[in-house]
């Protein structure tokens, strides 16, 4: 076989209409756009447009917020923290930060920093430093023995 012998298989692509070519194609005269009127011309692209009635994006209210640099914490449970530590990945005396659990593979990038969230145990008495704690998990750092600090959050200009 060579490249120029190389073909698709038989009907697999359909040729394009070619529309505007005269009556006898069938699709001549107006090229299957109808007669007058806006979207009978070229370019015309009305979303939303609902005959001059007030379109529903504009009936309905606004409502709500988006802050303009919302913060984009990495959450993660208790269980998840104690797997790495029970697998070796996190160690037992040092502080558990961002980079510490970057690194342990816990979370996929630094982000804004680390909320931790109590679904799950912890055996082992471990430091935490991130950006936020949920109240049920800080509970169960503290009953095992462990602390929480919670750092303030850094707020770059953008």
């Amino acid at each position: 076989m060579k490249l120029n012998e190389i073909a698709d298989n038989p009907g697999a692509s359909k040729a394009r209409m070619r529309i505007g070519r005269g009556i006898g194609s069938g699709k001549g005269k107006t090229g299957g756009r109808g007669v007058k009127g806006q979207k009978a011309r070229t370019g015309v692209r009305i979303k939303g447009f609902e005959g001059g009635q007030m379109p529903l994006h504009r009936r309905l209210p606004k409502r709500g917020f988006t802050p303009p640099h919302p913060t984009h914490y990495n959450e993660v449970n208790l269980r998840r923290v104690q797997a790495a530590v029970d697998s070796g990945r996190l160690a037992r005396g040092a502080p558990i930060t961002v980079d510490a659990l970057v690194e342990a593979g816990v979370c996929g990038k630094r982000r804004d920093g680390v909320k931790i969230l109590g679904m799950g145990e912890i055996s082992a008495p471990l430091a935490f430093e991130v950006a936020a704690a949920s109240k049920s998990a800080i509970a169960a750092i503290e009953k095992a023995g462990g602390s929480v600090r919670l750092l303030a959050a850094d707020v770059t200009e953008a």
